[in-house]
């Protein structure tokens, strides 16, 4: 089963007929629990436990049952993709098990699906929520033991919920309509999700062409730009963004960058081989402004879309004292 997704709301519904979650950065997955073992699946269906052992104990909750909820990495106690990143792509139980003591996870626990062989899908929201608050999982930390699974709360008040998500710098909020059926593998209105992305001004160090187009006549057309900040010691890379670029938007940030062109990188460090294939360099004139969920550990930009030159700055204007 895939899960129910979240549509891009315009605003934070209001009234007693929703409910509003915070919206958590780590990877979404399905728990399936039978004959007293968890299996855990990504979106794309993937079967990942060996990944998660502090998870297994998931298999004890009940006979038979389906949760949906979100795998994050606490840390300081705020949800880091980054650290995350160390845990998706482990298969070896050895590595998986060292990394659940130095760098655990927790299973944060928002629908329940299925409960001893009855389907809970076409209950509505509501009669799901109040199942899944009567299955005894724990809302925090045991004593002396880490509990590695928790029911969040939600909250009555979405546009409060929002103000306080941005002050604690969390990734966004959910909103869903308690009368909503949970609808495997589609994308519905009665889930609305609001994340909450800052938008940066950074220098385009270079381009990329989409697949294909720089082989007909004429130029090109952009794929996506490698931007970076510039700093004392040069222009840092900070990513590649591809969404945003195309139609018009696309054409005049081509004949920007063209006549730019030069044979030399203007970023300080060897960038990784994936970032410097198919890549046409130029010197770094062109501010654009760069809207994006969050930075990596490493610096990067997660989940980048391009919004626009920034014809009103120049280089000097992004560097510091």
């Amino acid at each position: 089963m895939q899960p129910m997704l979240a549509t891009r709301g315009d605003h934070v519904p209001a009234g007693d007929g929703w409910v509003h979650e915070v919206k958590w950065d780590g990877i979404r997955a399905l728990v399936d629990v039978s004959d007293g073992r968890a299996r855990i699946y990504t979106r794309n269906e993937n079967e990942v436990a060996v990944a998660y052992p502090e998870l297994r104990g998931l298999g004890g909750l009940a006979e038979d049952l389906l949760l949906d909820g979100e795998i994050v990495a606490l840390g300081d106690g705020v949800p880091s993709f980054g650290a995350l990143a160390d845990r998706m792509h482990v298969r070896d139980a050895v590595k998986a098990a060292r990394l659940a003591q130095t760098n655990p996870v927790t299973y944060l626990v928002f629908d329940v699906l299925r409960l001893d062989g009855e389907d809970l899908t076409r209950r509505p929201l509501v009669e799901r929520r109040e199942i899944l608050l009567g299955l005894g999982i724990s809302d925090g930390f045991g004593d002396g033991e880490r509990i590695a699974w928790q029911v969040p709360p939600t909250y009555d008040d979405g546009a409060m919920l929002l103000d306080a998500a941005e002050a604690q710098g969390l990734e966004g909020i959910v909103s869903k309509r308690l009368s909503s059926l949970y609808r495997p593998g589609q994308r519905s209105k009665d889930w609305l999700k609001f994340p909450i992305r800052p938008t940066g001004s950074y220098v385009v160090g270079g381009f990329r062409y989409e697949t294909g187009s720089a082989d007909r006549k004429g130029p090109g057309r952009l794929g996506a730009v490698l931007v970076g900040e510039p700093t004392a010691d040069g222009l840092v890379f900070r990513g590649r963004v591809g969404s945003g670029i195309a139609g018009k938007a696309g054409q005049r940030l081509g004949e920007l960058l063209r006549p730019l062109v030069t044979d030399v990188a203007p970023f300080t460090e060897d960038l990784p081989r994936l970032d410097v294939a198919g890549t046409v360099w130029v010197e770094p004139r062109v501010v654009v402004d760069v809207q994006y969920l969050t930075l990596t550990t490493d610096g990067r930009l997660r989940q980048p879309a391009y919004r626009g030159v920034r014809t009103d700055l120049d280089v000097a204007d992004l560097e510091g004292p």
